[in-house]
């Protein structure tokens, strides 16, 4: 037997938070539950904008892959987003038909910040479209849904006075903090004849203290810290002004989003204690095995890799980071990232296990991370699971540079070029040898100097005998 909606009683506490004002959002239906109790289902979902990477705040509109009144299921890519990193297919969650774009292509919005609205049926499309117009005159660059709350908390002054739960205080016996019970026991308060001003009445320290006639000397207090965040705010505005104007003539161009997260990071890392070590290494036989493994597809920082990752093998500090600055964290794989400039930016596509991966197939999977690199196409862990970096400019007849730490990183390594080099043996013999400079900059909170000159030293052994790079 059917029942009518009269006999629905919900009071604020048993209402969802969204609900709590009033009103039934226009965006929502009533539907009777198997055990008879109504529950609100949502006809209007959002689509927010991802967080593709941890280090992504932001993210760009490349395309939208589904239209405004294209019908989709749930796995459907919908939208290709630009974060930090690389370009990445965003699918939906839920079936439906979306309804509105909130951000355009070409636009950015915040991580979490609602970017399209999907319905579920056709009918609902206009109750879509007049909430997408809501948020656009409400709050456009607002994140989540939490301003989305806020957004329909305001329309409704009248739920303000459904702060009829005021009243009820004045018969919640008792419903108190535990900080106001101890002071109502410690000055003999009756708290059923308190009323409270907190939420939904509760009583709170200073309606006890207001009941025992005491003067609420607090008070003053947090007044007076109010100044002091006032105050911070300035600090920080102060740094902006500093910032020096344009120089006449001279044309701005915005950090793309990529390049606004290598800016991110570098800056980061100046709170990174580094130190650099560096180091010369003969490379006569590593460029004879070169030649040889070339016409197989072997590259020379294919080869750098290698050694790096089995010198890294027998100093494991090398391979650790310090995340939270209070300790060291051992990884157990050796994953070298390797710096590649790519357009807009700078990426470190991330060899993963190269110490167990023979040299072949360590060049074959660098190959398919170059190539998805090109096409900003890389997935999150293959570029963010490195556990120590190289960064090779030789083939730029580059003799010798320092590298900046990446966050979360204990080392990085910079190698220059293999340039002919005048040497004297032991016996005092003058030849003339290839000789390139590495520079490693190392976390000085977990890899002291004598750490480091040993890996150093591994890896000059490894490369000036490098038959081992072939087993």
């Amino acid at each position: 037997m059917a029942t009518a909606p009269a006999p629905l009683s919900l009071s604020a506490s048993t209402l969802p938070a969204r609900l709590r004002a009033g009103a039934v959002p226009a965006g929502a239906r009533w539907r009777q539950a198997r055990r008879g109790r109504m529950v609100v289902r949502a006809k209007i979902r959002e689509i927010f904008m991802p967080a593709l990477s941890s280090t992504m705040t932001e993210g760009k509109i490349v395309s939208w892959s589904a239209g405004e009144g294209d019908r989709v299921s749930k796995g459907d890519a919908v939208v290709v987003v630009e974060s930090d990193k690389a370009d990445m297919d965003v699918e939906t969650f839920h079936d439906g038909i979306v309804a509105a774009v909130l951000v355009q292509a070409g636009e950015s919005a915040p991580v979490g910040a609602p970017i399209a609205l999907l319905a579920e049926s056709e009918e609902e499309v206009p109750l879509a479209l007049a909430k997408a117009q809501e948020l656009s005159n409400g709050q456009p660059q607002q994140a989540p849904p939490a301003p989305t709350e806020d957004a329909a908390a305001p329309p409704p002054p009248p739920p303000a006075p459904a702060a009829a739960p005021a009243p009820v205080a004045a018969g919640t016996k008792g419903i108190a903090s535990p900080h106001a019970k101890k002071l109502a026991k410690q000055h003999r308060v009756d708290l059923a004849k308190v009323t409270g001003t907190g939420p939904y009445g509760r009583i709170t320290s200073a309606d006890v203290e207001a009941a025992a006639g005491i003067q609420p000397k607090s008070k003053p207090a947090p007044a007076a810290a109010a100044p002091p965040p006032v105050a911070a705010p300035s600090v920080g505005a102060v740094p902006q002004a500093a910032v020096l104007p344009p120089v006449p003539g001279a044309t701005v161009v915005p950090f793309t989003t990529m390049q606004a997260a290598v800016s991110k990071n570098m800056v980061e890392s100046l709170a990174v204690p580094a130190f650099r070590v560096g180091y010369p290494i003969v490379t006569d036989k590593l460029d004879e095995l070169y030649e040889k493994v070339k016409p197989k597809g072997v590259t020379m920082t294919v080869l750098l890799a290698k050694a790096a990752a089995m010198a890294l093998a027998q100093h494991p500090v090398v391979n650790a980071s310090c995340r939270d600055g209070k300790s060291f964290t051992y990884n157990s794989n050796i994953n070298i990232a390797v710096a590649v400039a790519i357009d807009g930016g700078l990426i470190t596509p991330v060899l993963q296990d190269a110490d167990k991966l023979d040299i072949y197939l360590l060049s074959q999977n660098w190959k398919d991370l170059v190539k998805k690199a090109r096409a900003k196409q890389l997935q999150p862990n293959e570029y963010s699971s490195g556990t120590f970096t190289l960064s090779n400019l030789g083939m730029f007849a580059v003799d010798r540079f320092d590298a900046i730490l990446p966050p979360g990183q204990g080392a990085i390594m910079a190698v220059g070029a293999s340039k002919p080099t005048v040497v004297a043996d032991k016996d005092g013999f003058f030849s003339v040898k290839s000789k390139m400079l590495v520079n490693v900059t190392a976390d000085h909170r977990i890899v002291y100097g004598a750490d480091l000159a040993a890996f150093l030293q591994t890896f000059a052994k490894i490369l000036e005998d490098p038959e081992s790079l072939t087993l």
